[in-house]
């Protein structure tokens, strides 16, 4: 799949670098050590994507069958917003809409294109190479294809070193999540879901794994270490999923602070009316273990972002963003607190205009420039405002309806939860016999297959998911010396 590679040149570089520019705006990133992990396998040349494999291709030597998925896939982009802004690349998809006859010209230019769409403007406009290409915009060489492709991986470099140049001047703080992104409450016990929500219907198979839940935090923090020289004070729990039994493991690896959605926070105090004087602080989890700080986000705001602003003219939406901050001020008058907006920094982008710059600059500019409004790095906010609510017990649930209902209960999630769950009980038998190096990467298959995306995408049609799930799992069984059983060697069905 490319979309580590796409979303890579299109928003994780440009979204700090930006910053560059306002140095008064601080801000939290947070980076899955699985997502880094493939960055690094492309800077390191160690794998192509089928899509850059088709890219890299001459288009004179392409077959019957690549130029089939080629034109089936390499419009795979906001047609609205990135496609149709770029005339040529309109062009040949509205060529590709009537199911008129791509020349070997075409394929060339398509193969361009959809790179060169997909890298972020920032770099378009400030690399000499892309700017010419942009501008002849069509009958491109291979030469200049094959330009296109190397800017990518030069974006993809500069990533990871560029978060650390901004780490240490200050203004951002790098927080992670477990390491490949797993729903951290039902790895640890499947059971959880139905605390979430009583109406679950759970798998059959049980699945209950707390080792595997503290290896998840454990491995990513000893990434984050290796890259950033530093330990990671906050964690992002993936897909803001938390709940009271996984508190224990991260208060013990020594994370200070993570972060969830204000349902959870409502739910925990078992409030039913929406209170922003208790969103707008951090709280304290005070356990046998330690305690752990806990901040909410303020969910409107966030969604606002991530969901509605992209319909809008950027300063309108500027300007309602500014309005609903200088709103807040004034109810909370001379008291210092702490608005929480924590959204996906990658999805919301190509849904606006210009990927979001016009908006995001216009918004920095503003808030650089507010006196009633500072932005900081949670951090810096808890060195100087302790959290002085406690939570007793934390409710569990994500940031979806405060439930887990997006990864488990339906037919579909639950037989892939079921398939996990019987390729994780050979780890446990006494009769296992493989060599540590090949044990080792069975476990790397188990933990992949933890991921959140898996259960995700089951029961909604994507079968490049479901296939991927079930190779990870059939690798499993290879590795450790055992047949595929024959349900994974076709897609699941129910």
């Amino acid at each position: 799949m490319p979309w580590v590679r796409l979303h890579g040149v299109k928003d994780y570089l440009d979204m700090v670098k930006i910053l560059d520019k306002y140095p008064k705006i601080q801000q939290t990133f947070n980076l899955v050590p699985s997502l880094v992990e493939q960055i690094e396998d492309y800077t390191n040349r160690t794998v192509k994507d089928k899509f850059l494999e088709l890219s890299y291709k001459p288009a004179t030597e392409l077959s019957g069958q690549e130029k089939s998925f080629i034109l089936d896939n390499f419009f795979k982009s906001n047609t609205e917003k990135i496609t149709a802004t770029h005339p040529r690349y309109y062009e040949l998809y509205l060529k590709n809409q009537k199911k008129a006859k791509f020349e070997i010209q075409d394929y060339l230019d398509l193969q361009a294109w959809f790179n060169l769409a997909w890298i972020d403007p920032y770099f378009r406009a400030e690399m000499p190479e892309l700017t010419d290409i942009v501008n002849k915009g069509r009958f491109f060489s291979e030469e200049e294809k094959q330009v296109v492709l190397a800017k990518q991986l030069e974006i993809l470099e500069d990533i990871i070193p560029t978060y650390k140049r901004f780490m240490n001047k200050g203004q951002i703080e790098v927080t992670i999540s477990p390491y490949y992104h797993p729903i951290l409450p039902l790895l640890y016990n499947i059971k959880i879901g139905k605390e979430a929500h009583p109406k679950t219907v759970l798998p059959k198979a049980q699945f209950n794994y707390p080792d595997d839940t503290k290896a998840q935090i454990k491995d990513a923090i000893q990434f984050y270490q290796s890259r950033f020289e530093s330990l990671p004070q906050g964690m992002w729990p993936s897909e803001e999923s938390v709940s009271e039994h996984i508190l224990p493991l991260i208060i013990e690896s020594g994370i200070s602070w993570i972060v969830t959605d204000e349902a959870i926070l409502f739910k925990s105090l078992k409030k039913k009316k929406r209170d922003t004087a208790l969103i707008y602080q951090p709280h304290l989890l005070k356990r046998e273990e330690g305690s752990l700080n806990i901040i909410f986000r303020d969910r409107n705001l966030s969604d606002l972002i991530g969901f509605v602003y992209d319909k809008w003219q950027a300063k309108a939406a500027v300007e309602n963003f500014m309005q609903h901050l200088k709103n807040i001020s004034e109810t909370f008058k001379k008291e210092d607190i702490l608005v929480t907006i924590a959204m996906d920094g990658e999805n919301a982008w190509e849904y606006y205009t210009n990927d979001g710059h016009d908006f995001l600059e216009m918004l920095y500019q503003r808030l650089s420039e507010a006196d009633f409004v500072k932005t900081t790095t949670v951090c810096e906010y808890l060195k100087t405002h302790p959290a002085e609510l406690e939570i007793k017990r934390l409710a569990a649930g994500s940031w979806i309806y405060a439930e887990f209902s997006k990864w488990i209960g339906s037919p579909y999630k639950n037989k892939a939860w079921e398939w996990l769950a019987m390729a994780r009980e050979e780890l446990g038998s006494s009769k296992l016999q493989a060599p540590s190096s090949k044990l080792e990467l069975a476990w790397k298959q188990i933990y992949i297959a933890e991921g959140s995306d898996w259960f995700w995408w089951y029961g909604e049609n994507h079968e490049d998911f479901d296939q991927l799930f079930r190779m990870h799992l059939s690798n499993f069984y290879t590795l450790i010396g055992k047949e595929i059983p024959d349900y994974l060697k076709t897609p699941l069905n129910i």
